[in-house]
């Protein structure tokens, strides 16, 4: 295994990046903690036993050789920092330098799309793998479609619905939602006839039968997330449809919703959430579901996951991949079974 090996994380001191920097800890890494504010950095470094100055390395994203500097010697960087439409490039870059792999936790649907576009040459030419969306929204997603296809690589129709119990956003998730919002004008967008379609029409309030407890939810239809840039990024799929609840959804809207307070001894908080994917494929129909709590705590597990079956070898590829591509996606949810309950 991996452990052992030094890891770095931009922007450790956020949110997420806390949980991966724990995460890490657990699996017996060296985390290396890297972000654009030291004071930030060095507060959160006294506060983990056992973690050295030399570990902590600041740096900016409009800074290349800090950038390397606090790459050095590391394995592989995961990148929590948003907004990624200013992070991910630069720190991209800076792993190609270093020729180590890429992790990102990035939600952004245009940040996503850039990475695919700007980074799949690059990063095969540097014979390194890039993983975009390795986290809750994106990533868990395409693991779950790909699991349920099995040997399949096309399908008819992929829907994903999300049944979170309540969306307290971080300031990050918020500064990131109004980054994709200036991007594309303030238009809705969806995946169908194969392609990314923007416009101004407002997603439809719908019913979705989750498995129990759940049962039947109100969600929002077409509430577009990460899924529908790395489900097709690999699988031939003319229509991918994300829907989520009605009460995440408002919350999420809400400009006096607060943000997630710790609940447990882990930080986590006591949102619950419920992942069901249908895909339908020539007629027949297959699920996937994977349940669990606290959406960024989870998404910890899935990024260093991610980066230790990449740094050990187990990976499927070199260049931009989504998780579904780059690794054997029912093996990758067993391995998460103490933080995931899933069905296949």
């Amino acid at each position: 295994m991996g452990a052992g090996q030094t890891v770095a994380v931009f922007g450790a001191y956020g949110h997420t990046g806390r949980f991966v920097v724990a995460e890490l800890l657990d699996r017996g890494y060296v985390p290396v903690l890297a972000g654009r504010d030291a004071q930030k950095l060095r507060e959160f470094a006294a506060s983990l036993p056992g973690v050295e100055t030399r570990q902590v390395r600041p740096a900016s994203v409009d800074d290349p050789a800090a950038l390397d500097r606090a790459l050095a010697g590391t394995a592989a960087v995961i990148n929590a920092a948003g907004p990624f439409a200013t992070t991910a490039g630069p720190v991209i870059e800076a792993a190609l330098r270093a020729g180590i792999p890429y992790v990102d936790v990035a939600a952004e649907i245009e940040a996503n799309l850039d990475t695919f576009a700007r980074f799949a040459e690059p990063a095969r030419a540097a014979d390194t793998a890039v993983v975009p969306a390795m986290a809750f929204f994106g990533g868990l997603g395409d693991l779950l479609v790909s699991a349920a296809l099995d040997d399949l690589t096309t399908a008819d129709e992929v829907h994903v619905a999300y049944g979170l119990s309540s969306w307290h956003p971080t300031a990050g998730t918020r500064t990131a939602g109004a980054v994709s919002r200036q991007r594309r004008d303030g238009r809705h967008v969806r995946y169908t006839q194969g392609r990314l379609v923007y416009g101004d029409d407002a997603p439809a309030p719908l019913k979705w039968s989750f498995p129990e407890p759940l049962g039947v939810k109100a969600v929002i239809g077409d509430f577009t997330m990460a899924d529908v840039v790395t489900v097709p990024s690999h699988l031939a799929v003319p229509e991918v449809r994300t829907y989520m609840a009605v009460e995440a959804a408002r919350d999420l809207a809400a400009a006096d919703t607060p943000a997630p307070a710790a609940a447990d001894e882990r930080g986590r908080s006591d949102q619950t959430f419920l992942v069901d994917v249908l895909v339908r494929a020539g007629g027949e129909e297959r699920r996937a579901t994977a349940s669990g709590r606290d959406i960024y705590a989870v998404s910890a597990p899935l990024a260093v996951e991610a980066v230790d079956r990449l740094v050990t070898g187990r990976g499927r590829t070199v260049g931009v991949a989504s998780a579904g591509a780059m690794f054997d996606a029912p093996d990758f949810l067993r391995a998460l079974s103490a933080h995931l309950s899933v069905e296949l």
